[in-house]
């Protein structure tokens, strides 16, 4: 009795298909990939893209200039403009020459 029921179990084992791809994992994959935080954005750090007129340039910046009141304007331009759902870096609507500046002074 025991050996039939094992060859109807492995016969069943056998029938079964083969694994397929979860597609929730390979979603949350995906969103992972993305949130990962780039290799030259050093612990202490955040990235922020200056942008204006077609013109763009990444910057990587310490978390200090996040009381930088000039800076602080941007991100209040920034939160106009683009709104909370940014992805990634920061967007600035600025001139990357402008932000060159503020981070010199």
């Amino acid at each position: 009795m025991v050996r039939l029921w094992m060859k109807k179990v492995k016969r069943f084992l056998t029938e079964l298909p083969t694994r397929v791809p979860d597609r929730n994992v390979t979603e949350f994959d995906k969103d992972v990939e993305e949130t990962k935080i780039p290799k030259d954005v050093k612990e202490g750090h955040f990235a922020v893209i200056a942008v204006n007129g077609g013109k763009s340039k990444r910057f990587i910046l310490e978390l200090s200039y996040l009381r930088n009141p000039a800076f602080l304007m941007l991100l209040e331009q920034a939160k106009e403009e683009y709104g909370f759902q940014q992805m990634g870096a920061l967007t600035l609507p600025c001139h990357p020459e402008e932000l060159q500046k503020i981070l010199e002074d």
